[in-house]
C-alpha cells in the first residue's frame, strides 16, 4: 500500500503484533516499508491520497492502508455507492493517487477503537453522530421494555368496553362455541399480523414511527405515506370514540343519581373534554409519566377481572338468581353452548363484525417504537404475549359465564316457584325460578340475552366492574393520544406531503411530538364535540384493518422479492400466512361496513396518487424496489428509476468462462448462489479478426445458452470479439448488464499454469483484476485442485490463448479449433459432474474474513448456505487478532455479525497469524519467484529501468524487500489454511491487493499462488469493491 506524508501524528506504535486499529507515523523518505522504526510506510512505495480519514494501519504484522471489519464502517449505511467513514476505497488500494495531506486527518475511530468496535457500546458513535457537534450531553431518553412498553399497552388498547358490555351478550346469541369459533378467527387475523409486524420489525434497526415506519420502510412511501396518514387522523379520532365510551358510563351513572350537568349530550361532551385535557396532561408530562399510568388502568383492570372470577364462585344470592345466575350449573353450561340467535344481528357474521374491533389494539406497542429499549425484541414478544393473554382472557369470560347465567330472567323476586311446577318452562325452573311469561312475550329485562351489565351483576363487587371499563376505556384513548402523534411526527420528518412538517419537531430527551399531540387533542375536541360518532367509527375501524392488510402484505412482499436484505430474526412467519391475513382484512373491512371499506380505500388511493406524482426523494430499501428486480424486460426502464440499497445488494456476476461447458464448476459455483437470487452473465472473450469471428459468435451463442437451460443454470451467455485477451474483458466488464441489472463482480477461475505461460498473458491476467477493480467491481478469483477448464477431456474445441503447453485456467478467450460443433451438438453433450451439483453433508464453509471489503466475502457463503445442498454446512468465521485480546476482539466480531442476521456463530480468532512461517515454507516461496527477479543487486536507477522497460513482470531487489512482509504473510496464511480447513467443504478468503503499477504481476501471482496452494477444498478468493453489501439497518 502507499506511503502516506501525514504531519503532526503521533509516533508510531509498530511492535509487529496484531492490532485492530493503531496510528502509525509514516516513513522517512528511503527507509524500507518493513524496518522496525518509528515510521513505516503502508504496503506500497508511492504516496496516495485517502479518499476519506482513513489511515494506515499495522494489520497483520506489516503496514497497509487496509482495515479491517469495525462496527462504524456499516453504521448509518445507506445507498450502495455511498462514500463510508474509516474504510479506504478502492482506489485508495490498488491505484496511485497524488499525495494531499490536507485531506488526511485523525479519524475518532483510531483514537477511540481498540478493537474496531466502540468501547462506550455499538449505538454510541451513532448517538454522536445524530446529535449537534459541541452539544453537552444530555440524559438519556427514557426507554420501555417488552412489558412495560408493548404487551401492557397492546393488552390495555385491546381490552375494551366491548369486553365487559357485549361479550356476555354475544355468548347468548352464538353460544359458547360459536363465541369460541368468533374469538379464534378474529385471533387468528391479529395473531398472523402479529407475526408479520415481528418479521418486519426484526428486520433491522426499527427507530420511532410504529405502524407507519414499518409498513413505509417495508412498501416504500407511496402506501407507506398514506396509510400512516390515515393510520394517525384514525387515532386522533379514535382518542374522542374512547373519551366518549368513557363519558357516557360516568353521563348514565349521573343518571341513575339523578345528577346530570345541563342534559345527556351536553355532559357527555363536557365531562369528554374535560377527560381528554387531562390525558393530554399526563401525555405531555412525558413518557415516563404516561406509562405509569398505563399501569394503574391495567391493574384496575386485573382486579375488576378477578372480582368477577370471584362473583362466579360465591354462591348466588335470591336477587342475583332474579337476574339469572345461579353459579356453576352444568346445565347451563349445555344449554347456553349451542347458539340461540335474536333480533336483527342474530347471525354469526353479525356477531363477528360487532366483536372484531375488540380483538383490535394490536399496534399500539409499536407505535411508540421510538421508545422502546430494543424494538426488535420488544415489539414481537409482547405484541403476541398481549394476544395470548387478552385472547385467554376473552375465553375464559365467554365459559365462565355461559355457564352461570341462564339467557332470560325476569328479575322479579315474585318469580320463584317449588321445583317441578306445573307450566313452568326453561332451564330456571329446575333451580326454583319461573321466567316462563316474560321469555315468551320477549320482554325479560335480564338474563345473558338482555343484560350487557351482566357481568356488573355476576361479579363480587359491582362498581369494580365499572372501574374496569373505567380503565378500558381511558387507557385505550390514553395509548391513541400518544400513537397519532408519534406516528404522525414520523411521517412529518419524512415530508412526504405538504404543509405538514411544522408538526414534526421534538422537544426534550425523548423528542417528544408537542405540536402533535396539540393536534391530535383538537382533533378530538372537536369530534368529542360533535357527540356523533356512530358514523364516523366504522370508516375508523377500516383505517386500522386497513393497516393490517398492508402490514401483512408487507411481509408477504418482503418475503416473495427474495432479497438478501431480507434476513429477519423473527423466524416464526410464513409469506402465505402474510398473504391471507391481507386478504381475511380486506374481507372482513366490507363485512363490518361496506360503504367504510370503499370510503377507506378511495383515500388510500388518493394519497397514493399525490405520491406517486410528486416522487418523494427518499431511498428506504423498500421490498417494492427489491421486486422491480425481479420484474421482466417491459419493466426494466422503470427499473431505471429505483433506487439501489444496500438491503436490496445482489451478487450480479460477470462470469470469465469461456465457452461455458469448459468451465462447469466455474459455472455450477455461481449459478448455485445466483439461482433465483441475481444476475449470472456467462462472458466469452473470441480472439481474433472481428470479420472472422462474428459469423461464429453467432453461431455458438445459441447453443451455449441451451447449455446452460440443460444444465439447469439460470444465467444469460454474452461474448465478444477482440484482438487480445484483456481488451476483451474490459468491453464485457463495460457493455454487460442491462440498466440497474448490471454485474458487479468479476469471477474467474485461478490461472494454474501463470509459471509457464507466456510473460504477455500473465501480465493480461493481472491486468484484468485491475481492470475490474476500475470499474469497480468485486473480484471473485476459484481454485480447485483438480483445475477448472475440462476442455481437453470434451475435446470439442481447443483454446489456444495461451500457449500450447499451457493449462488455461483462467476462464476468458477463446479461439475455435477447425470443424466447429454446432449448437445442437454442444447443446446435447453429455454433462460433466461438478462438486457444486452434489450434497456437502455436515461439512464446513470456512471464511478468512482478513480485511473488511464491504462484506461481500461474507455474503457469498452466506447465499451459498442458503442452498439445500449446503444447508447442512457449519460456517465459520476466522478473523486476525492478538494472543492477549482474543476474547475482545472475538465479542466485537461476534456483536458484529450478529447484527447482520446472516446465522454465523461460530467466529474463531487467528492470534498466531503473525509467526514467521516456516524456513522450508519461506524457502519455498523464494524459489517460487525466483525465475521472476531481475536480481538488480547493487546496480542504479537508470539501470534497472532499462532493465524493467523489456520484462516489467519481473521483480526487484527492491520490491522483494518492501514486500517481505506482505510476502510472508501469504505463506503463513497458506500453513493456517491447511492446519484448520483441509477438511472443510469450501474456503472463503479475502486476498491481498496489489497496488497497479507498482506490483508486478509475477509477484502477486506468487502470492496468490502461496496463498491457496496444497489445498483439497475449493477455495474462491473474495474481494469486495470496498462498498458496504451488508447493513444492520432498517433504512
Amino acid at each position: 500500500m502507499a506511503e502516506l506524508p501525514i504531519p503532526d501524528l503521533p509516533p508510531a506504535r509498530c511492535s509487529g503484533r496484531f492490532t485492530i486499529s493503531t496510528f502509525l507515523g509514516m516513513e522517512e523518505g528511503g527507509r524500507g516499508p518493513y524496518t522496525p522504526t518509528e515510521g513505516s510506510s503502508c504496503d506500497s512505495v508511492q504516496p496516495t491520497q485517502l479518499s476519506s480519514s482513513t489511515l494506515c494501519t499495522r494489520t497483520f504484522g506489516y503496514n497497509t492502508v487496509d482495515v479491517v471489519p469495525a462496527y462504524e464502517h456499516y453504521a448509518n449505511s445507506k445507498g450502495v455507492g455511498d462514500p463510508r467513514k474509516g474504510r479506504p476505497s478502492l482506489a485508495d488500494l490498488h491505484s496511485i493517487l497524488k499525495p494531499d495531506p490536507g485531506r488526511l486527518r485523525t479519524p475518532v475511530s483510531d483514537l477511540q477503537h481498540s478493537n474496531g468496535l466502540p468501547e462506550a457500546g455499538p449505538e454510541a458513535g451513532l448517538e454522536e453522530a445524530e446529535g449537534e457537534p459541541g452539544r453537552d450531553s444530555e440524559p438519556e431518553p427514557v426507554r420501555f421494555g417488552w412489558v412495560k412498553g408493548v404487551m401492557i399497552r397492546c393488552m390495555l388498547n385491546i381490552w375494551g368496553v366491548i369486553l365487559y358490555l357485549r361479550l356476555p351478550w354475544i355468548t347468548a346469541q352464538a353460544g359458547i362455541a360459536l363465541t369460541w369459533l368468533i374469538i379464534l378467527m378474529s385471533v387468528t387475523v391479529t395473531t398472523i399480523t402479529g407475526l408479520s409486524i415481528s418479521a418486519i420489525s426484526t428486520n433491522g434497526k426499527v427507530k420511532s414511527g410504529g405502524t407507519y415506519f414499518l409498513i413505509s420502510r417495508s412498501l416504500g412511501p407511496e402506501l407507506g405515506g398514506s396509510i400512516g396518514l390515515i393510520f394517525a387522523f384514525a387515532n386522533a379520532v379514535a382518542v374522542a370514540m374512547h373519551t366518549v365510551g368513557f363519558a357516557e358510563t360516568v353521563r348514565d351513572l349521573l343518571q341513575e343519581h339523578n345528577s346530570l350537568i345541563v342534559d345527556p349530550t351536553n355532559d357527555i361532551r363536557i365531562i369528554g373534554v374535560i377527560t381528554v385535557t387531562v390525558l393530554l396532561g399526563i401525555s405531555l408530562a412525558g413518557m415516563e409519566w404516561e406509562a405509569k399510568a398505563q399501569i394503574l388502568f391495567f391493574l384496575v383492570i386485573l382486579v375488576s377481572f378477578i372480582n368477577y372470577l370471584v362473583g362466579t364462585v360465591i354462591p348466588a344470592t335470591a336477587e342475583k338468581q332474579a337476574k339469572g345466575f345461579f353459579s356453576y350449573r352444568a346445565d347451563i353450561f349445555a344449554q347456553n353452548f349451542v347458539p340461540n340467535w335474536r333480533g336483527p344481528e342474530g347471525s354469526f357474521f353479525g356477531l363477528f363484525s360487532i366483536f372484531f374491533p375488540s380483538a383490535t389494539g394490536i399496534l399500539a406497542g409499536a407505535n411508540i417504537s421510538g421508545d422502546l429499549k430494543d424494538p426488535a425484541v420488544a415489539i414481537p414478544k409482547g405484541t403476541l404475549m398481549a394476544i395470548f393473554w387478552t385472547t385467554m382472557s376473552y375465553l375464559v369470560l365467554s365459559a365462565t359465564i355461559g355457564a352461570c347465567v341462564v339467557r332470560d330472567a325476569s328479575g322479579s323476586l315474585n318469580d320463584s316457584v317449588a321445583v317441578g311446577s306445573p307450566g313452568c318452562e326453561g332451564l330456571a325452573c329446575s333451580f326454583g325460578w319461573n321466567f316462563t311469561a316474560c321469555a315468551q312475550q320477549q320482554s325479560c329485562r335480564y338474563g345473558l340475552s338482555n343484560y350487557y351489565q351482566s357481568m356488573s351483576m355476576v361479579s363480587g363487587f359491582g362498581p369494580l366492574i365499572t372501574a374496569g371499563i373505567f380503565g378500558a376505556t381511558l387507557s385505550s384513548a390514553l395509548a391513541c393520544l400518544v400513537s397519532a402523534p408519534k406516528v404522525f411526527q414520523c411521517l412529518c420528518k419524512d415530508q412526504l406531503y405538504p404543509l405538514i412538517g411544522f408538526f414534526g419537531k421534538g422537544y426534550g430527551r425523548n423528542s417528544e411530538p408537542i405540536r402533535g399531540y396539540m393536534l391530535t387533542y383538537v382533533i378530538a375536541v372537536g369530534f368529542i364535540l360533535i357527540a356523533e360518532l356512530n358514523a364516523i367509527a366504522p370508516i375508523i375501524s377500516n383505517f386500522f384493518l386497513c393497516s393490517y392488510a398492508l402490514i401483512n402484505f408487507s411481509c408477504f412482499h418482503a418475503s416473495i422479492t427474495n432479497s438478501p436484505g431480507w434476513r429477519p430474526s423473527f423466524r416464526y412467519y410464513s409469506k402465505w400466512a402474510a398473504l391471507f391475513g391481507a386478504a381475511v382484512s380486506v374481507v372482513i373491512m366490507f363485512l363490518l361496513t361496506w360503504w367504510a371499506a370503499l370510503i377507506a380505500f378511495g383515500i388510500v388511493i388518493f394519497l397514493l396518487g399525490y405520491v406517486l406524482y410528486k416522487k418523494p426523494d427518499v431511498n428506504w430499501g423498500s421490498s417494492m424496489q427489491a421486486s422491480s428486480y425481479n420484474m421482466a424486460l417491459n419493466y426494466s426502464v422503470g427499473l431505471s428509476e429505483v433506487d439501489e440499497h444496500i438491503k436490496n445488494y445482489r451478487p450480479q456476476c460477470l462470469v470469465l468462462t469461456g465457452p461455458p461447458n469448459f468451465r462447469p464448476a466455474l459455472v455450477d459455483f455461481v449459478g448455485t448462489f445466483t439461482k433465483n437470487l441475481s444476475l449470472m452473465l456467462c462472458g466469452n472473450v473470441l480472439i481474433g479478426p472481428w470479420k472472422q469471428k462474428m459469423p461464429e459468435s453467432w453461431l455458438m451463442a445459441d447453443g451455449h445458452t441451451k447449455w446452460l437451460m440443460k444444465r439447469k443454470i439460470k444465467a444469460f451467455y454474452t461474448d465478444v470479439v477482440a484482438e487480445d485477451l484483456r481488451s476483451g474483458v474490459q468491453m464485457l466488464i463495460q457493455a454487460a448488464g442491462l440498466g440497474k441489472m448490471r454485474p458487479n463482480i468479476l469471477v474467474l477461475g485461478y490461472k494454474r499454469n501463470w509459471r509457464t505461460a507466456s510473460p504477455q498473458s500473465l501480465e493480461d491476467y493481472v491486468g484484468i483484476l485491475h481492470d475490474a477493480f476500475d470499474f469497480k467491481y468485486g473480484v471473485c478469483l476459484m481454485r480447485m485442485k483438480e483445475g477448472l477448464n475440462v476442455s481437453r477431456v470434451l475435446q470439442a474445441h481447443v483454446n489456444p490463448t495461451f500457449e500450447a503447453a499451457e493449462h488455461p485456467e483462467n476462464g476468458t478467450g477463446s479461439r475455435t479449433a477447425p470443424g466447429t460443433v454446432d449448437p445442437t451438438t454442444l447443446a446435447s453433450e453429455q454433462q460433466a459432474s461438478t462438486i457444486f451439483q452434489s450434497k456437502q453433508g455436515k461439512k464446513t464453509i470456512d471464511i478468512y474474513w482478513l480485511f473488511d471489503d464491504g462484506g461481500l466475502t461474507l455474503l457469498i457463503p452466506y447465499l451459498l448456505g442458503r442452498k439445500k445442498r449446503w444447508g447442512k454446512c457449519k460456517i465459520r468465521v476466522f478473523v486476525g487478532g492478538q494472543i492477549n485480546r482474543m476474547d475482545e476482539e472475538r465479542k466485537a466480531i461476534v456483536s458484529l455479525l450478529s447484527k447482520f442476521r446472516l446465522g454465523f456463530h461460530e467466529v474463531h480468532i487467528l492470534p498466531d497469524i503473525n509467526q514467521k512461517p516456516r524456513p522450508e515454507h519461506i524457502k519455498r516461496f523464494d524459489e517460487l519467484i525466483a525465475p521472476f527477479r531481475l536480481n538488480d543487486g547493487f546496480k542504479d536507477e537508470a539501470t534497472v529501468n532499462e532493465m524493467r522497460q523489456g520484462c516489467p513482470w519481473k521483480i526487484s531487489d527492491e520490491e522483494v524487500d518492501k514486500n517481505r512482509a506482505k510476502s510472508l504473510r501469504q505463506v503463513r496464511l497458506n500453513e493456517i489454511l491447511r492446519d484448520y480447513s483441509r477438511d472443510a467443504a469450501l474456503i472463503a478468503i479475502t486476498p491481498p491487493i496489489g497496488r497497479k503499477g507498482r506490483c508486478p504481476s509475477s509477484l502477486y501471482m506468487a502470492w496468490l499462488e502461496t496463498l491457496s496452494q496444497d489445498l483439497r477444498p475449493p477455495i474462491i478468493l473474495t474481494r469486495g469493491n470496498q462498498e458496504n453489501v451488508l447493513t444492520f439497518y432498517c433504512q
